[in-house]
């Protein structure tokens, strides 16, 4: 719809993770960098925390298209509402190991896998768990074991966590210390400043063949500040202020119009709490 009139090539603000559009603030840097050197040195287990929206996921898929084309074998549990048979199944079927029939010939075929691996110099096997703040505690019981799997010198088997802060309150829990104590690595990542909310947009307009300068100076500053430097939450106010500026006729986007779409978004900074229609009006541009 508005594609062609801002001469865009695809949409610059999809909600979806594309690693493609990955804007290395300081922080995403950071976490990516967490990531692969975890793994490079297999230290076994790394936490990652975000607030909702903020490229956990995004971030995850960015180290999986790194890890493409090396020897690295990995799985990606994108769903953690699992009970135990269901969470033994998936790993197999990720890692292509038969369907186990118990707990026990999936840890014995698992151990073979991993001993079969290192011993070929393939690896490193990578187990990612996304939404990982929905594992139950049983759950996380069992990754606390599969952790036991290594050699005297390395891990066999690098997981990582992707999860919402309430997972690291969980984990802080005195039930939680054996595994907490095995973290090697864990960050928070945070919401974007002022600055980086600027480069990620005109970044993603960019990447989409876009002019960078559809939204001006002080729109920019009042997508930060309605969109608390979420990413989720400044693409969601992108494009229907986008949408609003095509309808109009706009070619450039206001601080007022960024106003007026956040207002009929019930976005305030702290997150979206209910989304109106939004009323195309010229007098907001």
């Amino acid at each position: 719809m508005f594609r062609a009139f801002y001469g865009f090539t695809r949409d610059p603000f999809s909600i979806t993770p594309d690693p493609n559009f990955l804007y290395l603030s300081d922080t995403h840097r950071e976490a990516l960098a967490h990531l692969i050197y975890g793994i490079d040195t297999k230290k076994g287990f790394i936490v990652v925390t975000g607030e909702i929206g903020v490229g956990k996921t995004t971030i995850v898929n960015a180290l999986l298209q790194r890890l493409d084309g090396t020897k690295a074998i990995t799985a990606f549990i994108f769903n953690t509402n699992l009970t135990p048979p269901d969470f033994y199944q998936l790993i197999s079927d990720e890692l292509g190991l038969h369907k186990p029939a118990s707990k026990a010939e999936f840890l014995l075929t698992l151990n073979n896998f991993l001993v079969m691996c290192h011993a070929k110099g393939d690896g490193p096997v990578v187990l990612i768990f996304d939404e990982a703040h929905n594992l139950n505690d049983e759950l996380l019981e069992e990754i606390r074991l599969l952790l036991n799997l290594e050699t005297h010198q390395e891990k066999l088997l690098q997981i990582v966590l992707s999860a919402q802060p309430e997972l690291w309150k969980r984990l802080k829990e005195p039930s939680m210390r054996a595994l907490r104590q095995r973290i090697v690595l864990q960050y928070r990542l945070n919401p974007l400043g002022e600055k980086d909310t600027d480069g990620y947009v005109r970044m993603r307009i960019k990447e989409a063949g876009g002019h960078t300068n559809i939204f001006t100076d002080k729109a920019l500053k009042k997508i930060h500040r309605y969109s608390g430097g979420i990413p989720r939450l400044i693409n969601l106010l992108c494009t229907h202020a986008l949408i609003a500026a095509y309808v109009t006729g706009q070619e450039s986007i206001s601080a007022k119009a960024i106003k007026g779409v956040a207002k009929d978004l019930e976005l305030n900074g702290a997150g979206l709490f209910r989304s109106k229609p939004i009323k195309y009006r010229r007098d907001r541009f």
